[in-house]
């Protein structure tokens, strides 16, 4: 499944032409829970060319790509990246510590890792986590137990916040 991940993200590069700093696994993959079902949530960042970043016209700062049977893979732009990690935003911070990494640039992983150093706020994830927890109970609460998202949505946060 590797090489058709890698082929996917190559025809993606070409396609937007983008290059693809980053890519990992996120979801039950990235969280070590998968289950027979369990698709690939890649997701990755890209810069684009410098041309774009100096025009005046609005870029969008994020890919999405229709989901299939076994893939859903989403990019964000370095900015908006950057942006995010700095509002110590959760997605980065996981990604970042994917135990599954499809492709990265030289050490881009390890330069991103050091700057989240400098603005991981542990208050803004044990929101985000205990959030995620909230929604999962009230789920149990309500009799729509899905078995594998509600460990998966109550067993990450512990791991991920533990994690940085």
């Amino acid at each position: 499944m590797k090489n058709i991940i890698l082929d996917k993200l190559a025809h993606i590069e070409k396609e937007h032409s983008i290059r693809i700093l980053f890519a990992c696994e996120s979801g039950s993959r990235g969280w070590g829970f998968p289950s027979p079902d369990s698709d690939y949530d890649v997701r990755f960042i890209y810069i684009r060319n410098l041309s774009e970043y100096l025009s005046v016209k609005t870029i969008k700062d994020s890919m999405d790509f229709p989901i299939d049977k076994e893939l859903d893979i989403n990019g964000w732009d370095l900015r908006k990246a950057l942006n995010l990690l700095t509002k110590s935003n959760v997605s980065p911070f996981e990604w970042l510590q994917s135990p599954i990494i499809y492709f990265q640039e030289d050490h881009f992983a390890e330069e991103m890792k050091q700057l989240t150093d400098s603005y991981f706020c542990p208050c803004v994830h044990v929101r985000h986590y205990l959030e995620i927890v909230k929604i999962a109970m009230n789920q149990i609460e309500n009799d729509q137990i899905n078995i594998k998202k509600t460990i998966l949505y109550i067993a990450s946060p512990t791991g991920s916040a533990v994690g940085h």
